[in-house]
């Protein structure tokens, strides 16, 4: 299996953010079918590098916090190999402290929607080992499963500058992310729109 590339998997706002992590802790990244346990994991044998995994069917943001969760574990691995210490507990505080590092950076509105970041801000301050025992989190993420609700839309913000949208049945370029909105020039009147970073619109 090949390295993925995530930059269609997260909000536009946070590849650059994330590829930088990815070469700061180095590690293989793969996406995983649907697994009803768990979102993603991290794995580590000796020789080869660290392995991290994701569902393919996550949610642009689900999969963000997933793909930061598993990071964390990356990054206390670095912290502690070869240290002969004993192994840190895979959720115990240095976990913690990792992740609650790795997701401040991204603890905005021009990557979160309100709702989500308002409930993440709450669980960064002490995150748990599933995203899922912490209901208010888990109730915001699911209604951003856009999969089910409205097939072949996505969020504004998960596109890439210059690409092309249908919004409200008219078409966009979507231009750059300005706070909670998108800067977008309508294709015939050419005319500059502010629309919200998270409304769904489709691709064209």
């Amino acid at each position: 299996m090949k390295n993925t590339s995530i930059g269609s998997y997260i909000p536009a706002p946070a590849i650059d953010y994330c590829e930088a992590l990815r070469r700061q802790y180095p590690f293989d990244f793969l996406l995983s079918r649907p697994r009803r346990t768990r979102l993603g994991d991290f794995t580590v044998k000796p020789g080869v590098p660290p392995r991290i995994t994701v569902n393919a069917n996550l949610n642009p943001y689900n999969f963000l916090i997933t793909y930061l969760h598993e990071i964390a574990h990356c990054v206390v691995h670095y912290q502690y190999r070869g240290r002969g210490k004993k192994r840190p507990a895979p959720h115990g505080k240095e976990w913690k402290q990792a992740f609650s590092a790795l997701l401040q950076p991204v603890m905005n509105e021009s990557i979160f929607p309100e709702d989500i970041l308002h409930a993440l801000v709450r669980y960064s301050q002490n995150p748990g080992a599933t995203t899922g025992g912490d209901p208010a989190l888990i109730q915001a993420i699911r209604k951003y499963d856009v999969q089910s609700l409205t097939p072949g839309k996505v969020a504004l913000v998960q596109l890439n500058e210059g690409t092309n949208f249908v919004f409200q049945n008219r078409q966009f370029i979507r231009g750059s992310v300005r706070r909670t909105r998108v800067l977008c020039t309508d294709k015939i009147s050419r005319r500059l729109y502010t629309i919200p970073a998270h409304a769904l619109v489709e691709a064209c």
